[in-house]
């Protein structure tokens, strides 16, 4: 099993080629938890995330021969730019498998960073199936995103960091997909402070781990559903398992909503941009998902940064709508003069702001003489949709919520 000396030679290899990362105390979190929280910005690091740490790691570790054949891998993103990057600074020709809709940003990243790209499959497990045809057609070296010890100890140089940057440390928590982040920083910490606690943390529409560890075996899901792309694994794999059993203490679930809502709370409060995988540490933080003491001394790692702008907008709106902060909605008016502004006149006198308008007396759904009307609104918080909703019902309008 993986061991703190194997990660303490990555930390050598990979020395050259990564950032040592901020560690950065974070004054809204603590005040908000009642913890003492710094944030581990992994989303700082070359490439945007953690993995070229594990890439580069696997890459140095390959004889003569592997690397004149090059390597294949299969990713959904980060895994594919480390990759990318760490075969081209070692001179080693790389091929990277991605699904058919991973994020077009993530596909030309890697492309700049020297790789060739082959979108292949719905999902990661797709992917895979199709790199490793390649790597048998080509005799290639297959560079696991995370069953692989060279990549688990080189991601666990995280952990090295962590120790080094807050030595009083007592809870990290760590995102999982696949596990071998989270198999590297667990060794590195738990074989040096064994009392520090390892928390792990997946999306509810990928979690293969939990299910694993409820059943004592791994699970394989039929599929998977949530914006955290860069963890949004089948299964958790053969050899972080065991890791993950005897290492982590304990792992929790966070839903989309509370996801997003943690992206945009970052982007808002911390001016910190992270993707899904990134902020699920934090979100299982702020949304209780597991216990702490007050004044714990907690590290969320921030795994990754490179989010698709058409999600980060998504992502956005879904946070707003969570947090009672955006509303979209839909009613239905006398096709007459002077009845929109009456509408707008409830709206404008309960202080809500309008984004958009859309006026539509065409749809089938509407009487011949009435016109369907869409408002985008900036609210603020709950309350305040409750009342303005309120409102517009006492006043006869027959409002459907949209979003």
């Amino acid at each position: 099993m993986l061991d703190r000396t194997a990660i303490l030679e990555a930390a050598e290899r990979v020395r050259e080629t990564s950032r040592h990362t901020p560690l950065s105390y974070s004054y809204t979190y603590s005040d908000m938890t009642g913890a003492e929280v710094h944030l581990k910005l992994e989303n700082f690091q070359r490439t945007g995330a953690f993995k070229i740490r594990g890439a580069t790691n696997r890459i140095q570790t390959l004889s003569p021969d592997e690397q004149a054949a090059g390597v294949v891998t299969a990713s959904a993103g980060n895994h594919a730019q480390g990759v990318a990057l760490a075969a081209t600074r070692a001179d080693v020709d790389s091929k990277i498998v991605m699904p058919e809709n991973a994020p077009i940003s993530k596909v030309k990243a890697t492309q700049s960073y020297g790789a060739e790209v082959v979108l292949s499959g719905a999902d990661y497990d797709e992917a895979a199936e199709r790199a490793h045809e390649i790597e048998r057609e080509e005799g290639r070296t297959y560079v696991h995103a995370f069953d692989d010890e060279f990549v688990m100890a080189g991601q666990g140089t995280i952990g090295l960091e962590i120790l080094e940057d807050c030595p009083d440390v007592d809870t990290v928590v760590v995102p999982i997909g696949g596990g071998g982040l989270i198999s590297g920083i667990a060794t590195a910490i738990k074989t040096e402070k064994p009392d520090v606690r390892i928390i792990g943390v997946q999306s509810a529409g990928a979690s293969s781990v939990a299910s694993s560890l409820e059943k004592g075996e791994v699970v394989s899901l039929d599929g998977v559903d949530t914006i955290a792309d860069g963890i949004a694994t089948r299964s958790v794999g053969e050899k972080t398992f065991p890791i993950i059993q005897e290492r982590v203490d304990e792992v929790v679930t966070v839903t989309d909503e509370q996801i997003a809502m943690a992206v945009v709370h970052l982007l808002e409060r911390s001016k910190t941009v992270v993707e899904g995988a990134g902020a699920v540490a934090l979100a299982a933080l702020l949304f209780d998902r597991f216990e702490y003491e007050p004044g714990e001394v907690i590290v969320p790692a921030l795994c990754g940064g490179n989010i698709d702008l058409n999600m980060l907008t998504t992502v956005i709106v879904r946070g707003l709508v969570e947090t009672g902060r955006y509303l979209k909605i839909k009613t239905v008016l006398k096709d007459r003069p002077g009845a929109l502004e009456d509408l707008l006149a409830i709206l404008s006198g309960h202080r809500a702001n309008i984004y958009a308008i859309q006026h539509d007396r065409t749809s089938r759904d509407i009487g011949m003489s009435d016109t369907e009307v869409e408002i985008d609104l900036e609210t603020r918080g709950h309350d305040h949709v409750e009342a303005l909703l309120e409102a517009l019902e006492s006043e006869g309008y027959a409002v459907e919520v949209l979003i």
